[in-house]
């Protein structure tokens, strides 16, 4: 899988300018009870709370949703069908396209920007849960999801200024890190994967989710990785193919576990992050909440099929 590089951008860029814009498996995808998940402005909030258990197992079962993009993140437009364009989105690798992630987006949710506003030496990144972007005089403007990354313009005594798709906007100096935009985060070890992960306990499942708003399990391991200097393959399987194999007996904090079908020999179908003591710490499934789980005795156990780790020791010197 090859991401492609931000000198790779056209001199126009399309980035996404509602807080979480949710990827479709096609224009049809969607229904009318998504509408505050399709719209612009969006409300994320509004949108998972209104979705009953069976509306939201059949974003998968009926394979509607693909992924999530992040307010401000790059995509690349191959169609546009009537109100729908279909992306490409290189920030989350995928052997579906070597480009990156591809699916469907409402044509509304995307803002067209210049390359230059967004070529930065510096980024911010939101370390809180949620982070609200302020206007200049501090009202706030848009309720933004753990680990949105924007272009930093200058840091100010308690906030840091910050470009967007609707301009510039403010961000709490609390709510964000700030870091080279040429050498990405800093990279920590397994253990800071696991501590990132832990801030989500009790955090409800969400099909396709790549946000704080909800996760499901591979954007779950995705995003806890991205905070830690790591981009990882967005979906499961491709997960457990790339990465350092690991033997079950040399598991580590952080490592990501793997879980198949017919006792470990089906299908693969989900991924949790070793947390220690044999214990996971994973996004399950619809209808459960991120969690702490030991293995044994459960058909975690049974399923398990694969182990990789994407932080390494000799990175952290």
């Amino acid at each position: 899988m090859v991401n492609q590089t931000f000198e790779q951008f056209p001199e126009t860029l399309w980035v996404a300018s509602v807080q979480v814009a949710t990827v479709w498996t096609n224009p049809e995808s969607a229904r009318e009870m998504d509408r505050f998940g399709t719209s612009n402005p969006t409300n994320m909030d509004k949108w998972i709370e209104s979705l009953t258990f069976e509306q939201r197992v059949a974003l998968c079962d009926e394979n509607r949703v693909q992924t999530q993009l992040l307010y401000g993140e790059m995509v690349l437009i191959s169609e546009v069908q009537d109100d729908w364009a279909h992306v490409i989105i290189p920030s989350q690798p995928s052997h579906k396209d070597d480009r990156g992630y591809p699916g469907w987006v409402p044509a509304k949710q995307l803002k067209k920007v210049a390359k230059r506003d967004w070529r930065c030496s510096k980024t911010a990144a939101v370390t809180e849960k949620f982070a609200w972007l302020e206007t200049e005089s501090g009202e706030h403007f848009l309720k933004i999801s753990y680990q949105t990354q924007l272009p930093l313009i200058k840091e100010h005594p308690d906030r840091v200024e910050v470009m967007t798709p609707h301009g510039p906007l403010f961000i709490k100096k609390g709510a964000v890190t700030v870091f080279r935009a040429a050498t990405g985060l800093k990279k920590q070890d397994g253990g800071q994967v696991v501590q990132a992960g832990e801030q989500f306990l009790g955090l409800e499942y969400f099909w396709g989710g790549m946000s704080s708003f909800g996760y499901d399990c591979s954007g779950f391991s995705y995003a806890m990785h991205k905070a830690n200097g790591y981009l990882i393959p967005r979906d499961a399987g491709d997960q457990a193919k790339n990465g350092e194999k690991v033997s079950y007996d040399q598991l580590l904090p952080g490592d990501l576990i793997f879980f198949a079908y017919e006792e470990g020999k089906g299908a693969l179908h989900h991924v949790g992050i070793y947390y220690g003591d044999g214990k996971m710490l994973h996004s399950p499934k619809t209808g459960k909440r991120i969690e702490i789980i030991a293995l044994e005795g459960t058909v975690y156990e049974r399923e398990l099929c694969a182990a990789t780790r994407y932080w390494h020791r000799e990175e952290l010197k």
